[in-house]
């Protein structure tokens, strides 16, 4: 079967874990890894014969058979990105902070997306975390929902240390855009427990109509387990979830796949499995109609 050619900009530990989450994909196949400097990365994708390039952004514009491109770099490169990638008529996931596209959470509104040229991937605390208000808040409302997303020390590189606010932000809107929430708050803990811990993520949601019981708020939520485990197989539920008053409280925790990263790492794996599992589906969708 014919698949889509896609790019990855940025080989870091997060485009190599791509790269190889691609090479799993029946929709998608790694044709570039573009970086500006030679890297480990770069020798690594080569090393797996993939068309590696030390020229960015540009050497993926040039590239007329790529439909899809990885953005694993940096909110302000990506910014510069976006308009070329658009230009040259190329979908662009992003991976950094910059949101030039709407949010994506792909079980919950990746089918209202479809259609767009550019799509940002939140954070890995709201992949993890706003489906979850989403379950709740379809049967129950929310008026208010808190996330404390805990990883370990060891996943928090430089880049997630550099932005703590931006990450908080950025999934505080996050949860209101996509997760349905009157108002959302959003903390992260690095945990430097050894060894390292699974990431944990604990869900409070202040519910509009309580009355409506436990029972369908815990159908809700299983089914949406269900649906992000087609993509994340780690992800389960720790703690069920318990309605106190209109408070329901749930936990989860994120197991990674260990595909390139440590399998603690379900903090990163989360948001990189969910930019495949978007790209897969704007694929199919491309083979479907016969334009790949």
């Amino acid at each position: 079967m014919s698949k889509v050619k896609v790019a990855v900009i940025g080989p870091g530990n997060i485009g190599s874990d791509i790269m190889y989450k691609i090479f799993r994909s029946q929709h998608l196949e790694m044709a570039l890894m573009a970086g500006i400097v030679e890297s480990e990365g770069i020798r690594r994708a080569a090393s797996h014969g993939v068309d590696v390039s030390t020229e960015g952004v540009q050497a993926v514009i040039r590239r007329g058979d790529v439909r899809i491109v990885f953005d694993c770099t940096s909110a302000a490169a990506h910014r510069k990105h976006a308009p070329l990638l658009r230009e040259a008529g190329q979908i662009a996931i992003d991976l950094t902070p910059a949101a030039v596209g709407p949010y994506c959470v792909p079980c919950v509104n990746l089918d209202r997306l479809k259609d767009e040229k550019n799509v940002n991937m939140v954070t890995c605390g709201g992949q993890a975390t706003i489906p979850i208000v989403h379950a709740v808040a379809r049967v129950a409302g929310a008026a208010y929902a808190e996330i404390v997303a805990c990883i370990s020390s060891k996943s928090a590189g430089p880049g997630t240390r550099a932005n703590m606010d931006e990450f908080t932000q950025t999934t505080s809107k996050g949860i209101e855009v996509v997760g349905g929430a009157d108002r959302g708050k959003a903390i992260i803990v690095l945990n430097p427990a050894e060894p390292p811990l699974m990431m944990t993520n604990t869900i409070q949601v202040r519910v509009k109509d309580p009355s409506v019981g436990l029972a369908p708020i815990r159908q809700s939520i299983d089914d949406m387990v269900a649906s992000i485990r087609q993509y994340v197989p780690g992800y389960k539920m720790r703690v069920p979830p318990v309605l106190e008053d209109d408070k329901v409280t749930a936990i989860i925790q994120v197991e990674g796949q260990g595909d390139f990263l440590p399998t603690y790492s379900g903090n990163l794996d989360i948001i990189n499995a969910a930019a495949v599992a978007t790209a897969e589906k704007l694929a199919s969708g491309m083979l479907e109609g016969g334009g790949a």
